[in-house]
């Protein structure tokens, strides 16, 4: 048993008559080095160990929960959080459905997600990765006239719930990121391209991969112009892809359902997506950034098919957005933190990938749009009405190729019609930080507005 988890289970004790009680304890380190120039431009090292408690009271119509946290795990922070959570749960709103989440007899995978590279590796490498980043982007091309930020950083995170229904539940996870932003110039023109490396570990991060990314992103966007209005296919690369896995999943949530906010609300069985659409929420892949064995709510994970060869076959529940809907938790509880409740959400997206590299997806659609990058997605994305309006940059699609960049151009349709609509799925899969992985996806029928 993990040492977070001990205390967690320790602090279970001070439970009073009549309550019930979740502790949730998590600590971690990070490194943050930003290059400028050649040199160091900041760095920065923290560690932080944070709890949150939530008391539980039944009432005459349901139970009532408070909640406190607090950033330390000295005695007297951990009292006062305590004390905090009882008196908030004297105010709070009895809920019928209210229940914190007790074992469901589903066994947790074991699960390696910690890279001990991320602590052994000499800070020094670290910087030098970093500056290493900003030197290759800028001597990368000659149309490179700035390097906006060149950035390494990690994490090792632990994590440890209990309760007194019987969740005792403990794990960690590291990561490692290059990232860079390139700023390219022709004329008085300026066009700015993001590159990105990911691992567990700074052994597994590329320099050259993260360098070539941005300085090919900035430089193929130079020229750009207004694309004239029209109505065919876009195709989305995959970061925009795994945007739009991320949105989508939005409303599979069985909150946003049992509430009304989800255009999938009433559509279980449905054909609602092309054949090519299988999309699954498995946090259990430990290839997925977003892997862990545990909800955040101490239940174990696991693989929830959503949507199968197009058909909607289920959505995600935590313990009480289960409970309004009548259905059990799939597992799938999330949480800000440990000052947050938590909800039902997708944890760890992926399309089942299909056969064809992106060339050949673009040799297939002929003519079109590439979707470079999108903006106002938070916005121009409705996920109750499945409206989607949002801007992009990116190229043209011409006889089977990418053709001429484009920007101030915006795409629109509704996410319903892009479900049915995917023509193509990719091979090209690609693991990344966030909600979503992402591959190349073909969609028919958007509606593009340029000049």
């Amino acid at each position: 048993m993990s040492e977070l988890l001990e205390q967690a289970r320790r602090l279970l004790e001070r439970v009073a008559d009549g309550e019930e009680m979740e502790v949730y304890l998590s600590r971690g380190a990070e490194n943050e080095v930003q290059a400028y120039q050649g040199e160091i431009e900041s760095l920065a090292s923290s560690s932080s160990a944070e709890i949150g408690i939530r008391i539980l009271v039944d009432g005459p119509q349901g139970a009532r929960v408070g909640t406190a946290y607090a950033g330390s795990l000295d005695e007297e922070a951990i009292a006062e959080a305590l004390a905090n959570a009882r008196d908030n749960a004297r105010f709070a709103t009895e809920d019928e459905f209210m229940a914190f989440a007790r074992p469901d007899g589903v066994a947790a995978m074991a699960m390696d997600l910690v890279d001990a590279g991320v602590t052994t590796t000499p800070l020094g490498d670290k910087i030098a990765l970093a500056i290493e980043l900003e030197k290759m982007v800028r001597s990368g091309d000659p149309r490179i006239r700035q390097v906006e930020s060149a950035n390494y950083s990690d994490y090792l995170a632990e994590a440890a719930i209990a309760t007194t229904t019987g969740i005792a539940a403990a794990h960690e996870r590291s990561g490692a990121f290059l990232s860079v932003t390139a700023i390219a110039s022709q004329g008085d023109e300026d066009q700015t391209g993001w590159g990105l490396s990911v691992g567990r570990a700074p052994g597994e991060l590329s320099v050259e991969e993260a360098a070539a990314d941005a300085i090919g992103r900035a430089t193929r966007m130079l020229g750009a112009v207004k694309a004239p209005s029209t109505k065919g296919v876009a195709v989305f690369g995959p970061r925009t892809a795994a945007t739009l896995w991320s949105i989508i999943g939005g409303a599979l949530s069985g909150d946003a359902v049992v509430r009304g906010r989800s255009f999938f609300a009433g559509r279980l069985g449905e054909s609602v997506a092309s054949e090519l659409v299988t999309l699954i929420d498995d946090p259990t892949d430990m290839r997925h950034y977003g892997a862990s064995p545990y909800d955040a709510e101490g239940l174990a994970s696991r693989r929830n098919e959503l949507i199968v060869a197009g058909r909607l076959q289920q959505f995600v529940y935590d313990t009480v957005s289960a409970r309004r809907a009548g259905a059990v938790s799939t597992g799938s509880a999330v949480r800000g933190g440990v000052s947050g409740s938590p909800s039902a959400g997708c944890r760890a997206l992926q399309v089942l990938p299909g056969e064809l590299d992106q060339d050949e997806i673009l040799r297939r659609v002929g003519e079109g749009i590439y979707v470079e990058s999108m903006t106002g997605v938070h916005s121009g994305v409705n996920p109750i009405s499945g409206d989607f309006s949002v801007g992009i940059t990116g190229l043209m699609v011409r006889d089977g190729v990418l053709a001429e960049p484009v920007r101030e151009v915006t795409i629109a349709s509704t996410l319903q019609r892009m479900l049915l609509d995917v023509l193509y799925v990719g091979a090209d899969q690609e693991w990344l930080p966030g909600l979503a992985a992402g591959q190349t996806i073909a969609i028919d029928g958007v509606a593009l507005s340029g000049s």
